[in-house]
């Protein structure tokens, strides 16, 4: 390997299998330092388990590399300062922080309970902002020491959050709030030397496997498309020194696929210069969306 991240101090969430088990190994391959985070939980959030964790983690250093495990809850906020005060412990410091982990209650909106909607919206969302919180709090303590740092936070949205998805509105809430983050995340954040991006990618993880089983499966042969590791050389750039000059912006990923999402912009536009009547309202909206760009379908639409 480049050693492209040697010597940086690398935290992955959720990275006890799928995505971030891919994005710790690549980092680990690439000469970083890594803590391995994941609460060991079910695809549902259910139970907890030391295991993933350290299963990473010994494969990391059965390889050569340098890793620690971490089992601390994300969406968690002490729990979230331990994981950063980890890194700090056992490297030294923070440079990157890859917010991953996640789960999945999948309902139709119209029969999703509260209580599916909440903790959805806890791991996803919260569980972005307790991290990038304490990480950030300790880059800006850094930085009015006199060591600024030249640090990366990595956040994983979803094609879902960027354009909805039939049967997950709670997963594409969440998702669609990681990006409103990482674009206020990013313009905050820059004083202190830090750039804030995300990706939404296409991968075979316990949740995509049920979640779409077909587009999921595994060739028999040729190129695997959806192998979670296509996505990880991407989040390894962006984790790197090289990638200083980007932020604020989001990227799908999938197999062979780099693309960078152009998401909300100021559109078409009628100024009468006073207030409208909402009668004269409806030939100029229909103008307006006649002249915009028409809007991606959502997943799971015809």
């Amino acid at each position: 390997m480049s050693g492209l991240c040697s010597g940086r101090v690398v935290i992955v969430t959720g990275a006890g299998g799928g995505l971030g088990r891919a994005h710790a190994l690549a980092f680990a391959a690439e000469g970083a330092m890594v803590v391995v985070n994941d609460i060991g939980t079910s695809r549902e959030g259910e139970g907890t388990s030391a295991g993933p964790a350290q299963q990473v983690v010994d494969e990391i250093r059965a390889s050569g590399g340098e890793a620690v495990a971490n089992t601390d809850d994300v969406a968690d906020w002490d729990g979230a300062e331990r994981l950063i005060r980890a890194a700090v412990d056992a490297f030294g410091g923070l440079d990157v922080l890859v917010n991953n982990a996640g789960f999945l209650r999948d309902r139709m909106l119209a029969n999703m309970a509260v209580e599916e909607w909440d903790a959805v919206i806890r791991v996803h969302l919260r569980g972005h902002f307790c991290t990038l919180r304490h990480a950030a709090g300790f880059w800006r303590d850094e930085t009015k020491a006199g060591r600024t740092p030249d640090a990366r936070i990595i956040n994983t949205s979803s094609g879902a959050g960027l354009m909805g998805s039939v049967g997950q509105g709670n997963y594409a809430a969440a998702k669609a709030g990681i990006v409103g983050l990482t674009l206020n995340a990013a313009a905050e954040l820059a004083r202190y030397g830090v750039t804030v991006n995300a990706i939404a990618p296409a991968a075979r993880t316990r949740m995509t496997e049920v979640a779409m089983p077909d587009m999921m499966r595994a060739p028999d042969s040729g190129f695997d498309a959806m192998a979670p590791e296509n996505v990880s050389p991407l989040v390894v750039w962006l984790g790197s020194a090289e990638s200083k000059d980007v932020t604020g912006r989001v990227f799908e990923v999938e197999g062979g696929i780099v693309s960078v999402a152009d998401g909300w912009q100021h559109g078409p536009r009628v100024d009468k210069g006073e207030r409208w009547e909402p009668t004269a309202l409806g030939d100029v909206v229909r103008r307006l969306l006649d002249e915009a760009p028409a809007p991606t379908p959502v997943y799971g639409t015809s």
